[in-house]
């Protein structure tokens, strides 16, 4: 399983910005069960690349390859099923159900394509110091509560790839690395690649390739 980036940039960033990145205008292949972080700095394009590479938007030259299929030929059903069995995410804004428990916000995505049983939910929620939040709705918890709700809720289905957009930005260090732990632990688990983006290094991702946007 591969993801290529074939001469990947924005439609709406300037010829110039390629030169100094070492993702844009790139041939660039990542492979399962690598561990690739790409540093970016404010207004790099970090969130556009998690997008364009999940397939939610399409505002680039260039070509994305998943296992010798440019994305941009997928149906809505192909994309479904991307998105179902083999990418993952932790969206920077989160994307979380308001109204929903934070049960039901990772319920709701295990039920898709289980990877655990729903034993499981608690187990992690515990485990990130949010067990006490699984019947609250999520709206009325902190941005740092649902961060973890997200990340959980991406470990729920299988996946090839697992793409972090900024995961830990409002969590302190120790619960940073218990939630990366946790993502390391259910990535090697399914031999996925992480993408892991953000403003900086952080010294407690083991990545084994380092890329600046």
């Amino acid at each position: 399983m591969q993801l290529q980036l074939q001469q990947l940039l924005p439609v709406y960033f300037d010829e110039s910005q390629r030169n100094a990145s070492e993702v844009w205008r790139r041939d660039l292949i990542f492979s399962k069960g690598e561990y690739v972080k790409i540093v970016a700095p404010s207004g790099s394009g970090k969130s556009s690349l998690m997008h364009f590479l999940y397939g939610l938007r399409n505002e680039y030259s260039g070509n994305i390859v998943y296992n010798n299929q440019d994305i941009r030929n997928y149906s809505a059903e192909d994309f479904a099923s991307f998105r179902k069995d083999h990418v993952s995410i932790v969206f920077q804004d989160l994307r979380l159900f308001p109204e929903q428990t934070v049960f039901e916000n990772i319920e709701l995505k295990r039920q898709l394509n289980p990877f655990h049983a729903a034993e499981k939910i608690r187990e992690m929620a515990e485990r990130l110091g949010i067990g006490n939040k699984l019947s609250s709705k999520s709206r009325i918890c902190s941005y740092g509560e649902q961060q973890r709700v997200a990340i959980i809720r991406a470990l729920m289905q299988p996946y090839d790839f697992l793409l972090l957009d900024e995961p830990f930005s409002h969590l302190d260090d120790v619960n940073s690395q218990n939630a990366m732990q946790l993502m390391l632990e259910e990535s090697k688990l399914r031999n996925a690649a992480i993408i892991f983006a953000d403003l900086e290094r952080i010294d407690y991702f083991p990545y084994t390739r380092l890329f600046h946007l």
